[in-house]
């Protein structure tokens, strides 16, 4: 996007507007001594000098601004562009310039919930929170035509396009996440927006995620899906440990030279012990009972 033919924003020609008040009232006092000077006297001289100097004032009565903290003034003088005020306080400008007051103060709006597909083409809803104030009152009057409305609707549209970018579990090796990964995604979002609204003269301070999930049509199957992720994880960790403790204890035993074991019984002890521990429920051991040579069972 090109921005080099966009309205610069420059400091407009304004005074202190106490000192200005008080010359308006020396001219007003002036002007009514020429007023009575002329009705006394009947000089033509006293009264036009009487309406020229109580006229102008009146005119310049409009001139006159008062400006809060982070409030700026746009000045227009016959359709072009006089410069800003930025400055709080009491000021005189021009008074043949039309003015419009623009907040400088921070602005917080949230998207509305959009329905986007993600980089493996899952649909998912999101929305986010946007914080952003004007920098550059020249563009935000003169470039666009709302800057309010510019600015909602580009963010949308870097929301869309910062989203399908990503995954929403992120990729087979867990990167380009949008669920694991906010702040990365919060500072893409971020530059994104502020790419798209830059033609405004709008600074983007913050832009975070404040609602993520699965479309409704595809949530429930995701979420078995995790579950099952998640069972297969877990499952996995306890079969690591329990042939961990498996191998400590065999290492034990014929460290010790407590009992003795031939491949047979070594390979049964080890069924039993992966049976143990590995098992959901609790596992009852059962003892062989040898018998007696020529005895009954």
């Amino acid at each position: 996007m090109d921005l080099s033919s966009g309205s610069k924003e420059y400091r407009a020609f304004f005074v202190n507007g106490w000192l200005v008040l008080f010359i308006y009232l020396l001219a007003f006092a002036a002007g009514w001594l020429f007023v009575f000077l002329f009705v006394f006297s009947s000089a033509l001289l006293a009264g036009a000098l009487a309406i020229l100097i109580v006229a102008l004032p009146l005119i310049g009565l409009h001139g006159f601004v008062i400006l809060q903290p982070n409030i700026a003034t746009v000045l227009t003088f016959f359709g072009s562009y006089a410069g800003s005020i930025k400055t709080p306080g009491f000021f005189w400008c021009n008074p043949l310039c039309a003015r419009r007051k623009i907040s400088l103060r921070v602005h917080n709006f949230d998207t509305a919930k959009l329905k986007v597909n993600d980089q493996s083409g899952n649909p998912v809803e999101v929305a986010a929170v946007i914080a952003w104030r004007v920098r550059d009152t020249a563009r935000a009057t003169f470039d666009v035509s709302d800057f309010d409305s510019f600015v909602a609707i580009q963010s949308e549209s870097a929301l869309r396009q910062v989203v399908s970018t990503r995954h929403y579990d992120g990729d087979e090796q867990g990167a380009n996440s949008l669920r694991g990964d906010l702040e990365a995604v919060s500072s893409l979002l971020r530059e994104s927006i502020q790419k798209h609204v830059e033609l405004a003269g709008i600074e983007v301070i913050e832009a975070k995620i404040a609602h993520l999930a699965y479309a409704p049509e595809i949530a429930s199957a995701m979420l078995r899906r995790q579950q099952a992720a998640a069972v297969v994880a877990a499952r996995v960790q306890i079969v690591h440990g329990a042939v961990s403790m498996v191998q400590m204890a065999l290492e034990e035993l014929a460290r010790g030279n407590t009992v003795s074991f031939n491949d047979r019984d070594r390979v049964q002890l080890v069924t039993n012990l992966m049976t143990v521990l590995v098992s959901d429920s609790e596992a009852q051991p059962v003892l062989p009972m040898s018998h007696a040579e020529g005895g009954k069972p």
